[in-house]
Parts: C-alpha cells; structure tokens; sequence
C-alpha cells in the first residue's frame, strides 16, 4: 500500500481506504509491489482488450519512441496517425469518412458536440438542444457532464451544465422512449447522443438493438444528427465490433477511445459523416473546427492503436469475443441463482447483476463492503453502488475468470444480512 499527496480519481480520501501500489502487469493480471496477483475483472477500467503489455502494441510503442515522440498536429502529420486513419476507414462504416483525433473519451464527446453544433451553424440553421437517454454517462468534462445523468456525479458543478432534453431510459419496448424522442425532434434539435445497447456508468442498464435502430430511423426522419458513444461498447465489448452493428445502423458522429490503442495509451478519435466535414471546410477561416490539445495524435499513442488496429485485422478476435461472451453467460447463470444477485443481464462480454440493497445507487452502502471483500480476494473488480459487473480482457483464462466469479459469490455470501437471534 501506498500514501502520497497523489488526489485519486473517483476516491474518498477521508474514508482511508487502502490503495495498493501495482509493479507491473501481464495479460489479466496485475501484480502489486508487496507481491500479490490481482486479477483484472475490469478491464482496468474498461480499456484493456487484448491484455495487458501485449507484445505487438509494447513493441510498436517501443519502436516509435525511438523515431517520433511528439509533434503539433495542427497543420502538421505523421505516418503512425496515417496508419490509423487508413486502419479506421477500413474497420469501421464507410460512410464515416473524417477522423479527428482527441486524447480521452470525454473529449471525444466534446468534440462530438462541437461539431455538431458547428455543423448546424456553418450550414445557416443554428440549432442549440442536445437530446439525451436518462441514466447516460459521456464523461467528466463540462459538455460530457452536460449530456450525462443529473446526479451525485456533477451535482455540485450544476451551474456549468448546458440545458439538454432527456429521454425515459427505453424499458421493454421502448414506446415511451421512442414516443418522446419524435416529439422532440418535430422541435428540431441539434443532435441526440446515445450509448448504444448500454448505459455504462449509469448502472450497466441494457436496451434492445431494436430501439436503437429506431431511434437512428427517428432521428433521420427528422433531420437530426445521431451521436454514437462506443468509447465504452466499443472494440467488442458487446461481442460486435461496434454496438451499432448490431441495430444495422451508422451514426453520423462516432466516439471512440479506450479499446483504441488496447488499452494501452490514451488516444481518441471522433469520426464523422463527409456531410459535417463539408460544413467546415471553407476558404473562411471563421468557419475552421476550432478544437484540440497539445497531444492531438500523439505518435506514441497513434502507434499503439495501428498496432491495435493490425491485432483486429490480423488475428480471429471476434472469435474470441463470441468465447469469452459464452463463458460470461454460463458463470452469469449460476450467479442468477443467488437470491441476492437480482437483474442478471449480459451484453457480449459485458456481464452484470444487482445485489439486494434497501439503499441501492451509486452511493449504496453496500458499495465500500464489496470493494473491500474484492481486494481482499485479489480481484480489481469495483462495483457502481449495488451494481457488480464483469468486464474482462478477452484473452482471461478459464481458471482467472472462475475465480471472478467465486469472489462474487463470496462477497454477496458475506454480505447477508444474519438473522436476529
């Protein structure tokens, strides 16, 4: 364990929770400073694909860093950002033609919203209103916090928050979802931003592809612009390589980050429709897309995510997304028998359940216990409040991904209330 004056993302310092110090990491593993083996049921955080220093993308950083390790991106290029543009036109939708390369998945919101506002503007019909689903999470920036859940998360950042018109999270059927979302699009607003298939941070809620393919269909009838989030579902986390194929739809704005580079390095793109480049492209200034930061593309992390992009082409990944998918379910089915692990529900590799709690949310008290139960046990697993989720690297062995699933059923076991006597 560790102190410092380091201020952790996401932690209570008052609380005095223990932070352990990580040495160095292999595979679905962690492996601390006091020589303990953690296995990383989370992805670390939902970005590690392939596993941790996977020899390809370790090599291809390694390799770069010799040759290029930053440079402006403003009116200047380098071959490993080439490598992912051309690997990205490839991969993803063909009509998804403009990339523009950020460093976070918050960021790759912002610009996302940027340009689609910029959009409306260039083409001389200013349009203001972002739709967005209830329970959404797009990030911890000011206009990702703005497009998010109005919660525990930003309630004290309120007075920087853009006005947006929320959608019922689409339950069942979606109707009440989808009746709402043509409502609001006679008004004509900007733009509805969405994580496809499930809502991530907001409780790992899952919705038909069904309704997400209306949803897209509504939106065009009425000439809004679609935002397709996947900097989390991306990269086959729900066992397509983007959530959108599975509703058959192209956004006309796409986010994508974590699962870019691996895992490896932070990069992001946002990729858009030629319809959105068009609108900035002029011999006026005025009109350019203002937006960036110092390490737009960074070589270092472009070269990571060409290797990325080398592992999907080269390699049968979906094949093993479809395995990890199938083991998923069958530990989730035992998991579904415990009376306490209540809303089992899977979408590809992404596993989850609810653990009865009075209190439930974010803040359930239930959530410091299990945190606690889980690093005991050598398992990065960090529940959202009452909420466990599995989220592993696809290439987790049968015995790591037990051993996940035992310590759940541990924890939960620990967890029951005892009957007075």
């Amino acid at each position: 364990m560790t102190n410092s004056s380091i201020w952790h993302p996401f932690t209570q310092h008052g609380l005095g929770e223990p932070i352990p110090q990580v040495a160095r990491a292999k595979g679905a593993a962690l492996y601390t400073a006091d020589g303990r083996r953690i296995v990383d049921a989370i992805s670390s955080w939902w970005v590690t694909t392939h596993g941790h220093c996977h020899p390809r993308i370790m090599a291809a950083i390694a390799e770069q860093s010799a040759q290029l390790d930053q440079i402006i991106f403003a009116g200047w290029t380098h071959e490993p950002a080439e490598t992912v543009a051309r690997g990205l036109r490839d991969l993803m939708p063909d009509e998804l033609t403009r990339i523009f390369f950020s460093d976070s998945g918050s960021t790759s919101v912002e610009v996302a919203l940027k340009m689609a506002l910029g959009y409306w503007a260039n083409t001389g019909r200013p349009r203001h209103k972002i739709l967005v689903l209830e329970h959404a999470y797009h990030g911890d920036t000011v206009g990702a916090m703005s497009v998010g859940a109005r919660g525990v998360f930003n309630a004290a950042y309120a007075p920087l928050l853009f006005d947006v018109e929320t959608l019922p999270f689409p339950h069942g059927d979606g109707a009440t979802t989808l009746e709402k979302l043509t409502a609001l699009c006679r008004e004509h607003p900007a733009a509805l931003i969405v994580e496809p298939l499930i809502c991530g941070a907001g409780g790992m809620k899952i919705y038909d592809a069904a309704i997400l393919a209306e949803m897209r269909q509504i939106c065009a009838r009425y000439d809004v612009l679609f935002i397709a989030d996947e900097v989390m579902t991306g990269w086959g986390r729900t066992g397509t390589l983007l959530a959108c194929e599975q509703a058959g739809i192209v956004p006309d704005i796409l986010c994508l980050s974590k699962g870019l580079t691996g895992g490896a390095m932070p990069l992001a793109v946002t990729m858009a429709t030629e319809p959105i480049y068009a609108a900035h492209l002029s011999e006026d200034r005025a009109r350019m897309f203002f937006h960036s930061s110092s390490y737009t593309a960074n070589p270092l992390a472009c070269a990571a995510a060409a290797a990325n992009i080398a592992i999907w082409r080269d390699e049968p990944v979906i094949e093993r997304i479809g395995k990890l998918a199938e083991r998923q379910a069958k530990h989730l089915e035992k998991l579904a028998r415990n009376p306490r692990a209540t809303n089992a529900r899977r979408a590809g590799t992404i596993a989850a359940v609810e653990i009865e709690d009075a209190k439930g949310g974010y803040l359930s008290d239930l959530g410091p216990a299990l945190l606690s139960r889980f690093r005991e046990a050598d398992l990065l697993l960090r529940p959202l409040g009452n909420t466990i989720y599995v989220m592993p690297p696809y290439c987790i062995s049968d015995e790591d991904l037990a051993s996940i699933y035992t310590g759940i059923e541990d924890a939960v076991e620990s967890l029951r209330p005892q009957p007075e006597m």
